[in-house]
């Protein structure tokens, strides 16, 4: 069993930084690829950003030059990192984890972090 704590959300005005985290405890060999995805108001979730298990990084066309993931393996930790926020980035923000245990692979998620940007 894997468990992923969040951190790192809040409010900020347009243009401001967050940093988010997500550290991952419990019961694993190792972590494979991380995804970071939003879910602003509304139906519609969105993958972010992902980063594979040998550094391979994705974003999404709206937040590329402005976000950038990584992962510290040592710590089991991925970030991403939030630059010229806009209010449309305003959203709850999950990581999402697939990770490697004696009895296989598995997915987990983040309970989620708040995020807010205002005009």
């Amino acid at each position: 069993q894997v468990q992923l704590v969040e951190s790192g959300g809040g409010v900020v005005q347009t243009g401001g930084s967050l940093r988010l985290s997500c550290a991952a405890s419990g019961s694993f060999v190792g972590i494979n690829a991380v995804r970071w995805y939003r879910h602003p108001p509304g139906p519609q979730r969105e993958e972010v950003a992902s980063i594979s298990v040998l550094g391979t990084t994705w974003y999404t066309d709206s937040v590329k030059g402005r976000f950038t993931i990584s992962r510290d393996n040592a710590k089991d930790t991925v970030y991403l990192e939030m630059n010229s926020l806009k209010p449309e980035d305003t959203a709850v923000y999950y990581c999402n984890v697939v990770a490697r245990s004696r009895s296989g692979v598995q997915n987990y998620w983040g309970q989620g972090t708040q995020v807010t940007v205002s005009s």
